[in-house]
């Protein structure tokens, strides 16, 4: 196609065309004459180029030439292929329509002996006839397997049946092939829709009778042997003969159990609802005589079966346990551990472990006591509750004491109480007497008279004084956490918590909340005008009677508060805390925890309930923190109280004036006998500060202690320091009361207590004290003698020129907390410098 191209193009160049190019090449080439000399060598140039041209354009049409050959050699064969592909489908179709003549003749020949063989007129009914053949043939067939099926299974059970009376261990062989065709039939059922369960009921029957058969025969022979070594006595010996067929007897009764236990432990693995472990044949041969036993002193009239006393018959499985593991140690648990090394059941105590198989064989014959031990007591109260207490005591003492998990390993042993209150679904009757039973309790302790009393024996020295309800209704409290600590479950610990043990807290906050509120009510001048209350009754609510009474909440709060905290810091409310906020936080918005929400959880134990902080919180958090809101409000109305009442006896000494009396002697604070108006404040602030240093721990008394002195600090110096003038005499007289105050604190609170609180106003007495003129001789005392060696008249001076003059000579007097302005208004007060 190029080549083609190619001479089309230049057949396309005219002569006209070739003439002016080549008329403009030599005008190019011969511009001049001299151009005319090398007229040689431009011929000879165009001769060269020429040749070079011609030599390109035979190459090209040499290239387009190969190219043009091989397309038409490509387009031949080409040409050969379609060709034989025509052939092939010629060739096919033919052969193709051969086969369909060849099938059509032999459909027909068919249908004609269809025909004659089902005596019918058309083809479709008999297709129909030969169906209905074929499907009873397909039926025979079937009848034909179930037939050789149903004899195998009694080929295989009769071989079983005639075995065991000849040779027990010969018969084991048929009786497990029976049972592995009894599973492999119950395998098969779902994948063939359920065809056969009548097929599938009579093989598994069959299995159980030969089963039950064995298992009689073996159980009877080992029962004989039991009664030869004189089972269940203490004192069992095995030895010789007798502890062959012991062995003997046990291993036989394992291998006909060992297909079912290795069932059960299968099931366990692929469900996550665990079924619990069996008991062992051996033991379940051995525990006959125990159940006997064990029916005649707890089924009967005897004296040891009594409703209230579950413990006989709990104690006595106790005593069983206790008096044949020794036996089972040293005579079944080798048996068990060659029978089961090696296997899946190793894993599991219940087999493996004689003491644990021993327990479980024990449990049937104590559930069944047990569950119908309930009914009769549903109605009685106390029983209940004594029954669950018991029980939880035994489970207990099986799980730590014998090591007993059920066969359930790592997760353990639930216990007989997990079964009554879960399985048997009495927990929320049980909740309920146990409820009732604290709320009576409870009651019971508000409404007695001395509860209300303030507990001086019952904690320890130098601690808050509760009273006496507060600690009891503790105990109340502690005995009820003894109580549901055992269960396993954790919505029923959580149960416990919030309706009994929460509650509690609740009421007793609100009993004394309105304690608070009743006594602040009584003390308004509207309710004493309203409720008519007496003097003597104003007088008790104000004096020591008010006190006694704002301190029993005070301490009650304080000290169950106090008791809040250390249960939160306790293993078993730890452990309920991090249960609680696991759950909480992996159902956020749903309900858990016997169908309480988060919130309504949070509400009741702990703001942080569901949130990610792991470093705070606890399940007693909101009511503590209610607690403590009630203990720091009667603490703030403790100290309101002391206030206004040493307030208002300080009023006589208010109202005199004997402080600018003046006197020729120098007077020594210590040589003076308080003021007599100050005898009726005294007398109630040390009768206040000895019962409060009584009732109240360091802490708190310090802190109140504290208060009252800062307030009569502020008493003394507006209504007597800054009220009036002062000389000598009468500021060594105000000294002296000074000094009557700090005894009091220093006496009942701590030592140095008055004075530290006192401050101001002891470095106000101290500067008004000062002598008018320094001292001879001690001018160059050193800083112990600063005081003396400088008189009032320079210091006057020296504090009234400037503040920087008046804070050295403060600094040189030792005087740290009057400011330079209070040192002024103090020194004003000295009448000799008044003017």
């Amino acid at each position: 196609m190029t080549a083609v191209a190619l001479r089309r193009n230049s057949s396309q160049i005219t002569n006209e065309e070739l003439d002016v190019r080549v008329e403009d090449y030599l005008n190019d080439k011969l511009q001049t004459y001299a151009d005319l000399e090398n007229l040689d060598s431009l011929l000879q140039t165009v001769k060269e180029q020429q040749v070079l041209l011609r030599n390109q354009v035979l190459s090209q049409f040499m290239f387009f030439g190969c190219l043009s050959e091989l397309t038409e050699v490509q387009l031949r064969d080409a040409e050969t292929t379609l060709h034989d592909a025509n052939q092939a489908s010629k060739a096919h179709s033919t052969n193709l329509q051969k086969k369909v003549d060849h099938f059509t003749r032999q459909q027909a020949a068919i249908d004609r002996r269809l025909l004659i063989v089902t005596q019918s007129e058309t083809s479709d009914d008999a297709v129909q006839k030969f169906d209905v053949s074929m499907e009873n043939l397909r039926k025979l067939d079937v009848a034909k397997g179930y037939v050789s099926l149903l004899a195998k299974v009694e080929q295989l059970s009769g071989r079983a049946r005639s075995n065991f009376q000849v040779s027990p261990q010969a018969a084991l062989q048929p009786y497990l092939q029976l049972q592995a065709l009894a599973a492999a039939l119950k395998r098969a059922q779902p994948a063939a829709e359920d065809a056969a369960p009548h097929l599938v009921d009579h093989v598994d029957k069959t299995m159980h009778l030969v089963w039950k058969q064995m298992k009689d025969a073996f159980a009877l022979e080992f029962e004989e042997t039991l009664a030869e070594i004189k089972w269940p006595s203490k004192d069992v010996q095995l030895d010789g003969k007798v502890l062959e067929q012991w062995i003997s007897g046990v291993e036989r009764l394992l291998e006909l159990q060992e297909p079912e236990l290795k069932d059960r432990e299968k099931d366990n693995d692929t469900s996550d609802a665990k079924q619990d472990a069996l008991v062992l044949l051996p033991l379940e041969v051995m525990m006959k005589p125990l159940e006997m036993r064990f029916k005649y002193h707890f089924d009967g009239d005897r004296a040891t079966n009594r409703l209230d006393k579950p413990e006989f018959f709990l104690s006595h499985v106790s005593g069983l346990i206790n008096t044949y593991d020794d036996f089972f140690a040293i005579y079944l648990q080798p048996i068990l551990g060659r029978h089961f090394r090696g296997s899946n059941l190793a894993l599991n105590t219940c087999y493996i472990n004689s003491n644990s198989a021993f327990i479980t064989a024990l449990l049937p014959m104590l559930r069944i006591k047990v569950f119908s031990l309930l009914p009769q007591i549903a109605k009685q109260p106390q029983s209940l509750s004594h029954l669950m207490h018991e029980l939880m005591s035994f489970d207990a003492s099986i799980r730590d004491d014998w090591g007993y998990d059920g066969g359930f390993g790592i997760d353990g042993w639930k216990g007989l109480t997990w079964e009554v209150l879960v399985k048997k679904d009495w927990f929320s009757k049980w909740l309920k007497v146990e409820k009732d039973f604290a709320l009576s309790r409870y009651e019971n302790i508000i409404g007695s008279v001395e509860s209300r009393e303030i507990d001086y024996d019952s904690v320890d020295p130098g601690t808050t004084k509760p009273t006496k309800a507060a600690i009891r209704v503790n105990d109340l409290l502690e005995t009820i956490t003894d109580r549901y600590r055992p269960l396993a479950s954790f919505s029923q610990k959580l149960k416990f918590l919030i309706d009994i043990q929460i509650a509690i807290f609740d009421k007793f906050h609100d009993r004394l909340a309105s304690s608070l509120e009743a006594y602040l009510t009584l003390n308004s001048s509207v309710a004493r005008a309203v409720q008519g209350v007496s003097k003597e009754e104003q007088a008790q609510l104000e004096g020591l009677g008010g006190l006694d009474r704002l301190c029993r909440v005070y301490g009650s709060a304080e000290y169950l508060e106090k008791k809040m905290r250390d249960w939160s810091d306790d293993v078993f409310f730890l452990e309920l805390w991090d249960e609680l906020q696991f759950r909480a936080r992996s159902h956020s918005g749903q309900r858990f925890a016997g169908g309480l929400s988060v919130q309504d959880v949070a509400e009741r134990t702990s703001s942080v309930v569901g949130s990610h902080d792991d470093e705070t919180g606890a399940l007693f958090d909101e009511t503590a923190s209610a607690y403590r809101r009630l203990r720091i409000r009667s603490e703030s109305l403790v100290q309101d109280l002391l206030v206004h009442n040493v307030d208002r006896s300080l009023r006589p000494y208010q109202r005199i004036n004997p402080w600018s009396s003046l006197t020729s002697d120098i007077i020594s604070p210590s040589s003076l006998n308080i003021t007599a108006e100050l005898d009726g404040c005294m007398q109630l602030l040390s009768s206040y500060l000895a019962f409060l240093s009584k009732v109240l721990a360091e802490a708190p008394l310090r802190r109140i202690s504290r208060h009252l002195i800062q307030a009569i600090q502020t008493f003394l110096w507006d209504r007597i320091l800054m009220l009036h003038k002062f000389s000598a005499s009468g500021i060594a007289q105000f000294t002296r009361d000074l000094y009557a105050f700090w005894e009091v604190f220093d006496r009942y609170v701590a030592p140095g207590q008055g004075e530290i609180g006192m401050r101001r106003l002891r470095e106000a007495v101290e500067l008004m004290s000062m002598p008018v003129k320094a001292q001879e001789g001690t001018a160059d005392g050193g800083a112990e003698n600063s005081k003396e060696s400088i008189g009032i008249w320079e210091v006057e001076k020296r504090i009234f020129r400037d503040n920087e003059s008046a804070r050295e000579v403060l600094e040189e007097l030792g005087l740290e907390v009057l400011t330079e302005a209070e040192a002024r208004s103090v020194l004003e007060r000295r009448i000799e410098l008044s003017n």
